[in-house]
């Protein structure tokens, strides 16, 4: 059996940023451009609308003078518009060379949005692509509201086909525009297309208005579709589009196909997409999210540990990733071994016991545990010394004036050298981090670790001495890890992670 290439085309910033709310700047498209053609290896991308804004043909322009540069200018897509030379002279003018003509694909939308009938609609058309052409612009078409069409009026919708099958256009793309399809109806309508022009490149493009999204991708697949459409995160207008994670997976595992994709970078493209639209990707996403390739029940930990009976062919490494052990009141020995080990640690089984307590105590009271907790939670529980810290905080003071900008002062210890630094900050946190940064940096000569995400929470209620929780992210010689601060006071929740944060390093 010869395995199926599928084409991705993907339209994060197109159609992704019709997301409510998301408005990516010029080197942020740029920048997403880039990874999405040189990391993750899409086929083609879609980055923009024809006579949108002043902004987004600065946008374009950078991304298609990157792209002939790359030799990727062919893989560049613009959205245009049946308005004869206008879309075409737009794109012309950026610097693209291919255009995703929107044509009305349903009966409905052709002779009430245009009031044209599909004779006109289809001479107009023919007009677009024959001028596009002797630009030197490449034509793939949109059949906007197909999936109306194939519902109401399917005989528009061949007619449509039969008129524009000669004029020399790339591909037919056909999108499910209101999100109203399920799978089965996926399959028929998809299944009819190909077998009535089975010569033709189809593309199918999703809304997951009903959640379907991947799975009605899939369905496009078994019906012989070529080329699916996807965004970074399923960004996309109301509900959004299939994400390409989740994409990538299923057309592997359930399918058997070939893509182009390089599987290892679609965690960390999530992740700068994520940072640049401002839309949180959720702890429990297939793929991407936070808490994916966590384990949380203990004995799913013990089956990890006995020829993996709790794994699937979903493994964190695919996609650059790693399989975590979440600590909490479900924690048995076996999570807390495998966070151990991830340390470099060990415990006798008494010492287990008494740890395994304390972190269900903890989980009941529904405080977060982090794998960078477990040395200070070792510590508590087993009367370790504080002493044992090589990084002490031996005292600090921070100021806070309107009009001036707040100060630090502060003391640390590094073994048996003891260190003063002072500096100011736009805030209190930032001018304390700013004076360890000039000890590591001006007076140790080291690196000091990279602030990636700073998350407080405080529990509901409104008193205004409930603690406060801290939990930074940081970035230090490759590695990411997280260390928590807990205190009534914010500044000194996050100086007691950032202190967690200098033991660890050293």
């Amino acid at each position: 059996m010869t395995t199926r290439q599928i084409e991705i085309m993907d339209t994060t910033l197109r159609d992704g940023e019709q997301t409510s709310g998301v408005s990516f700047v010029p080197h942020e498209k740029l920048s997403i451009a880039r990874c999405l053609l040189d990391d993750l290896r899409v086929n083609r991308i879609e980055v923009a609308s024809a006579r949108v804004s002043d902004g987004e043909a600065e946008s374009v322009k950078a991304i298609c003078d990157w792209a002939a540069r790359a030799g990727n200018i062919d893989k560049v897509e613009i959205l245009g518009f049946v308005d004869g030379t206008t879309s075409v002279d737009w794109i012309r003018r950026c610097g693209a060379r291919v255009m995703n003509l929107l044509t009305k694909g349903s009966l409905k939308h052709c002779t009430e949005q245009l009031k044209r009938t599909p004779e006109e609609h289809i001479a107009d058309i023919r007009r677009t692509v024959a001028y596009a052409t002797e630009q030197g612009v490449a034509v793939n078409v949109y059949l906007e509201d197909w999936s109306n069409g194939m519902k109401n009026s399917p005989d528009y919708v061949f007619q449509l086909m039969d008129g524009l099958r000669d004029c020399g256009i790339r591909r037919f793309m056909l999108p499910d525009t209101l999100g109203i399809l399920n799978p089965m109806q996926v399959q028929k309508f998809m299944g009819v297309m190909v077998e009535r022009y089975p010569d033709t490149h189809f593309d199918f493009h999703a809304h997951n208005d009903y959640d379907l999204a991947v799975s009605n991708v899939y369905a496009a697949v078994l019906a012989g579709a070529k080329g699916l459409h996807t965004t970074i995160n399923g960004l996309g207008e109301r509900a959004g589009n299939a994400p390409l994670a989740s994409v990538q997976a299923i057309l592997r595992d359930h399918f058997g196909a070939e893509t182009s994709i390089n599987e290892e970078r679609l965690n960390d493209v999530s992740r700068l997409v994520e940072s640049y639209s401002g839309i949180t990707i959720p702890a429990n996403k297939p793929i991407v999210g936070e808490n994916v390739f966590t384990q949380v029940a203990g004995v799913h930990a013990d089956g990890d540990n006995k020829n993996n009976l709790y794994c699937n062919e979903l493994l964190p490494e695919r996609f650059g990733r790693k399989r975590e052990y979440a600590l909490g009141k479900t924690s048995g020995k076996a999570n807390i071994r495998k966070n151990l080990e991830a340390l470099g640690l060990e415990l006798d089984d008494e010492a287990m016991r008494k740890v395994t307590a304390r972190i269900i105590e903890l989980g009941d009271k529904k405080e977060v545990v982090t794998q960078e907790d477990l040395p200070y939670i070792i510590s508590d529980v087993l009367k370790h010394s504080v002493e044992d810290a090589r990084v002490k905080l031996l005292s600090y003071y921070v100021t806070l004036s309107q009009g001036l900008k707040p100060m630090a002062s502060l003391k640390l210890s590094i073994g048996d050298q003891v260190y003063e630094q002072n500096a100011s900050g736009d805030g209190q946190y930032d001018a304390f981090v700013r004076a360890l940064r000039k000890i590591y940096k001006e007076t140790l000569g080291r690196k000091f670790p990279m602030l990636t995400n700073y998350a407080v929470s405080i529990p509901p209620g409104g008193r205004t001495d409930a603690f406060v929780q801290t939990i930074i992210t940081w970035e230090h010689e490759g590695k990411t890890f997280k260390t928590r601060g807990l205190d009534a006071d914010q500044t000194e929740a996050a100086i007691k992670a950032t202190i967690k944060m200098l033991n660890i390093i050293e």
